[in-house]
């Protein structure tokens, strides 16, 4: 015998027009025409049925785990026809239709399909000038399979029921809803309870201001609000850390937080430990901010002196903030220079890091503290400071003006007239870097050693190479703090190192490159850039 067409497995008894639909506990007999009054009013259902056709179609295995075990399309051998039970839903032309698809294949059936169901069933209320005719008895056998399951379905797919069962009109005191949501209780955790001081002040402000998605529009408003509400007793430690990591993060060179900050460092100095300080001290360094407070420093150098051989690695991260605010202790310098500090560090797992930080800091001591007569890092452990682009660079590399420059660079002079991320001792990634000539004529830079040398005060002066070393560096928007005017330390610290070594430098704003439309303007651009530095290429540059 055939099987009718569509049909998925063994065709099951239709259930009877006198079946009734009870609920948990309680029975259901309304009147035949009750719910359909409900469905097809025209005051009450037209909103609730165009509520639902906007509703996107439900997709499969998209509603969560569940006790059916649904698993991805393709990774289990029922996904076939558990996708085309849903494509028959989908297309169901009466509501007995949908309830012979569901009644039929109880062994395909998986919790996405209810959901599946109802909306086809507003659908097909909703959408035609004249609907089907319904018979209660499907209503209700419709509504008794969703009760029986329910208990099966994950939160989202009861809340997606529920949803679309009050979409469709089913009475609020109905079995179907009463079900539903009963399943919607017990699966949402407990509320907690309410806290006993319902206004947050101070310290507690502060910390849900910086938890607040909304504090990104203006952060400085809520935090200085914050800060001028709460008790100084209320000023922990962790409120002035999540403070200062949110300034750090987020590059907030905002003074008045800042100078609290440094307040507080200054007034709270017995209890602080290194590893707090550091974390207080990373934004001053970042945003390149010296503070007023005139104990910021003094401060400072007495927890260095006290921490130092407590906690290395957050020594040389403080030490490491100061470097880039040129406040580099000298005392602290000769501690962590100190043979006993270094070996003591070599077999530390962040060993590796805190050798490039005493490298760093060994360069800051030759290029900037000429009197400075303390021990140095020996030269077999020193290690490139930034062998390559920062992390933010390479984060945001897409949206970099490096690619453009380059290609303007190289119709501009030739590929063969400059070098492009190239790492000059001690360790510094330059963007672009040019070899000139006395003359300033643009030599190619196979022909040239493009690295001056380092240290520079080591060599004689006579023995320098005439030839200029001129790097282009770009200064992109996150380069600088918020405001758009101040360099970050680190940027800052790496030009006025290059400059100090010997390197021309030629900044390339990003105002001067984003108003750039296309690369023949940008090409006009560089060329005014490098000819103001009386530079000079092709036939007549030689």
């Amino acid at each position: 015998m055939r099987r009718p067409r569509g049909e998925l497995g063994p065709r099951a008894p239709r259930p009877t027009e006198g079946a009734t639909c009870a609920g948990p506990g309680e029975p259901w007999s309304p009147s035949p025409s009750s719910m359909l009054r409900v469905l097809l009013s025209a005051q009450a259902s037209s909103a609730r049925l165009s509520g639902l056709l906007l509703l996107p179609p439900v997709q499969p295995y998209c509603l969560g785990p569940n006790k059916w075990g649904d698993r991805p399309p393709g990774g289990a051998p029922h996904a076939g026809p558990v996708q085309g039970l849903q494509r028959l839903l989908e297309q169901a032309r009466s509501p007995g239709e949908l309830l012979r698809w569901l009644g039929q294949n109880p062994t395909k059936v998986r919790a996405h399909h209810y959901p599946v169901a109802l909306r086809r069933l507003g659908q097909l209320l909703g959408s035609q000038p004249r609907p089907p005719p319904v018979e209660q008895a499907t209503l209700q056998d419709l509504s008794q399979l969703i009760i029986r399951n329910c208990p099966s379905f994950d939160i989202h797919t009861i809340h997606v029921c529920l949803h679309l069962a009050v979409l469709l009109g089913f009475p609020s005191d109905g079995p179907l809803v009463c079900a539903l949501e009963q399943e919607q209780r017990f699966r949402l955790p407990p509320k907690p309870p309410p806290p006993l001081q319902p206004v947050l002040r101070g310290g507690l402000r502060l910390e849900a201001a910086l938890s607040c998605p909304r504090f990104q529009r203006h952060p400085q408003h809520h935090l200085v609000r914050s800060l001028a509400e709460a008790r100084p007793e209320e000023l922990t430690p962790h409120v002035m850390v999540l403070l200062a990591q949110h300034l750090a993060r987020h590059r907030l060179r905002e003074p008045q937080l800042l100078e609290a900050i440094a307040h507080f460092l200054v007034a709270q100095e017995a209890q602080l430990n290194s590893k707090v300080v550091q974390k207080l001290v990373l934004p001053f360094g970042r945003l390149n901010y010296l503070p007023l407070e005139q104990q910021f420093m003094p401060c400072l150098e007495r927890i260095l002196a006290r921490e130092a051989g407590v906690a290395p690695l957050a020594t040389v991260n403080i030490l490491m903030s100061l470097c880039q605010l040129r406040c580099l202790p000298f005392r602290a310098l000769h501690f962590v220079f100190s043979p006993g500090f270094i070996s003591h560090i070599s077999g530390t797992p962040h060993a590796p890091i805190v050798r490039r930080y005493l490298s760093l800091l060994d360069t800051a001591v030759e290029l900037e503290l000429p009197g400075y007569r303390g021990p140095r890092l020996p030269r077999r452990q020193q290690v490139p400071i930034f062998p390559q682009p920062l992390i933010t660079d390479r984060a945001r590399c897409k949206y970099s003006h490096k690619d453009i420059v380059a290609e303007g660079l190289r119709q501009l002079l030739g590929e063969e007239r400059y070098r492009q991320d190239l790492t000059v001792p001690p360790g510094y990634c330059t963007d672009f870097l040019l070899c000139v000539s006395s003359s300033g004529a643009v030599l190619p830079v196979r022909t040239q050693d493009p690295f001056l040398p380092y240290p520079p005060r080591s060599c004689p002066f006579t023995t320098r190479d005439p030839a200029q070393r001129v790097v282009l560096m770009l200064r992109e928007r996150w380069h600088f703090c918020r405001d758009g005017r101040v360099l970050l330390g680190s940027r800052a610290l790496r030009e006025r190192h290059l400059g100090l070594m010997g390197y021309q430098l030629l900044p390339l704003p990003f105002e001067e490159l984003e108003s750039q439309r296309g690369l023949p303007q940008l090409k006009s651009y560089l060329r005014q850039k490098l000819q103001a530095l009386g530079l000079r290429w092709g036939p007549e540059g030689g």
